[in-house]
């Protein structure tokens, strides 16, 4: 198995192009945290034509709805939602600067669309191992929405934050390209 390729944010367009579906990366940085609700709710601000509470430019967006945290941790477990939720509002949030997004599940092909023309990365967090995954946030700060409780804008400060590139900002994607050679499977022929 290959390393797994280190990045740290700000994410930019050209970090984002240097990635392959199937890329096992570790990122260390700010990520900011926001699910469906949000995204809901920074869609409608856009349309009405106001600023947005967050900067996008060069960001991660993790799909992400954290447990409570125990005493003396910054965050429970964080793992990913499904990333289809925030399909109806990613071409809008892509065009605001974001460059790379983490949750789990397929996207939409309007989705892909976008990513190629933004030049944007879609990783996956592997969904059983949020406890884990907990264990790279070093902080979590709310930013926004906080009436959202667990759906609110937050940073994350992660470090070796570990996700797979499943589609890639050319557009190739990690499911398809990993289940071609089981396609066509037949299991008389073992």
């Amino acid at each position: 198995m290959a390393e797994s390729i280190r990045i740290t944010t700000p994410f930019t367009e050209e970090d984002s192009r240097k990635l392959k579906a199937g890329d096992s990366v570790l990122i260390t940085g700010t990520i900011i945290s926001a699910r469906d609700a949000a995204h809901k709710a920074m869609t409608e601000a856009l349309a009405r034509g106001e600023k947005l509470p967050v900067d996008w430019n060069n960001q991660i967006v993790y799909y992400l709805g954290p447990t409570p945290a125990k005493p003396g941790d910054p965050i429970g477990s964080c793992g990913p939602t499904t990333s289809g939720r925030m399909d109806a509002y990613t071409p809008t949030m892509l065009a605001q600067g974001i460059k790379g997004m983490v949750g789990k599940g397929s996207r939409a092909p309007e989705v892909v669309e976008a990513m190629k023309k933004y030049g944007v990365t879609y990783f996956a967090a592997v969904g059983g191992a949020a406890a884990l995954i907990a264990k790279s946030v070093k902080s979590y700060t709310v930013l926004a929405y906080p009436e959202l409780g667990p759906e609110a804008v937050a940073a994350l400060e992660v470090v070796d934050f570990p996700a797979i590139v499943v589609i890639d900002s050319e557009g190739n994607n990690f499911y398809d390209i990993g289940q071609k050679p089981y396609k066509n499977f037949d299991i008389n022929n073992i």
